[in-house]
């Protein structure tokens, strides 16, 4: 009876011993798995963060221009303004001047009237601007409303 029981102990235990190999395979196999995961995400993270620094140095760069670009654009409106009082003294100093009335026709003096009535700048604003860029107080954004955030700049 007792060596019955060892031989019925025995199967048992030879199959427990087989199944918790197989287990253990099943855990190696997953873990073979996992790991190449993490070698892949590893890999896509490194490829990701390198594209994020390359768009960060672009970002960077276009910040850098928006910025020479609009004080260029501050630098040539003050100095059209600049030309705009000059003109408008000329064509003031013209339409005082007794001589400059009989210098010049009928016609010139018509437009130099109409020029010194009003604002030169909005007189000629249609000739000047261009019509690519909707400048009217209509619009929404106006070049000294840009802003960006420099927070990231140091990174």
């Amino acid at each position: 009876e007792r060596h019955l029981q060892l031989l019925e102990l025995g199967g048992s235990v030879e199959e427990d011993c087989i199944r918790i190999a197989r287990c253990f395979e099943a855990t190696r196999q997953r873990c073979c798995r996992l790991e190449q995961d993490g070698r892949r995400a590893r890999e896509q993270l490194a490829r990701a963060e390198a594209e994020r620094a390359a768009l960060e140095v672009k970002l960077k760069h276009a910040r850098n221009q928006v910025e020479v670009e609009m004080q260029k654009r501050h630098r040539a409106e003050a100095e059209l303004e600049k030309q705009e009082r000059k003109l408008q003294l000329v064509l003031e100093l013209l339409m005082r001047e007794p001589w400059g009335n009989e210098a010049l026709s009928r016609e010139q003096c018509s437009v130099l009237s109409a020029l010194a009535g009003r604002r030169l700048g909005a007189a000629l604003a249609p000739i000047r601007r261009s019509s690519a860029v909707d400048e009217s107080c209509q619009s929404l954004l106006s070049h000294s409303d840009i802003s960006y955030d420099r927070t990231e700049d140091d990174v």
